[in-house]
């Protein structure tokens, strides 16, 4: 267990600086400062923190004023007002971090989402580049049976020709599509997007 000294002029000390007295809290300072520090360094781990709270701490006695004449010892006391104030730093600082995480996380999303929409649109003007360039049998079947979404029989009917026959152009569209998008662009996977593989 652990003894706090008493200094034998500690209630004087206590006293006047209930009383605003400059001198006696100086002496206060220079005695518990560092013990005030230390102790916070053990619960927080850091340099910054700790002396942040032996200041806020040192500054809570002297704030006090004649509620002070009540203190009966000053080490545990300011070893309370220590431990208080550091929990408070560590509890803010987990908000902090959780706030500083969130924002992270909002900042990458927004940010993948905008570079993912340019990407996107990139590869779709890439990719109506290509249609356009397609011989016009198969510029037609794509733009009905991928876009339109129409099944090869509807249109066979629509384009008069054989199911088949609209299948083999279908073939040779996509075909010619990978091949202009993949030199025209690296972004291979949106492809998928597209349904061209």
């Amino acid at each position: 267990m652990y003894v706090y000294k008493i200094w034998p002029d500690e209630k004087i000390l206590i006293s006047r600086i209930a009383k605003g007295d400059h001198e006696a809290f100086k002496i206060i300072y220079d005695r518990f400062a560092k013990k005030v520090y230390l102790f916070a360094l053990r619960i927080l781990n850091s340099n910054v923190h700790a002396n942040e709270v032996m200041q806020e701490t040192m500054l809570t006695l002297w704030q006090m004023g004649e509620e002070l004449n009540s203190v009966v010892h000053l080490e545990p006391y300011l070893k309370t007002i220590s431990k208080n104030k550091s929990f408070n730093v560590l509890r803010r600082l987990k908000l902090e971090l959780k706030a500083g995480n969130e924002r992270s996380k909002n900042w990458l999303e927004a940010h993948n989402e905008t570079e993912e929409q340019i990407l996107l649109r990139d590869t779709r003007k890439v990719l109506q580049k290509g249609i356009a360039l397609l011989p016009l049998h198969q510029k037609l079947v794509y733009e009905l049976c991928h876009i339109e979404g129409l099944k090869y029989e509807e249109a066979a009917k629509k384009l008069n020709l054989s199911p088949h026959t609209v299948q083999t152009y279908m073939k040779h569209a996509l075909r010619n599509l990978r091949s202009y998008v993949r030199k025209h662009t690296d972004i291979v996977v949106l492809l998928i997007i597209f349904k061209l593989f």
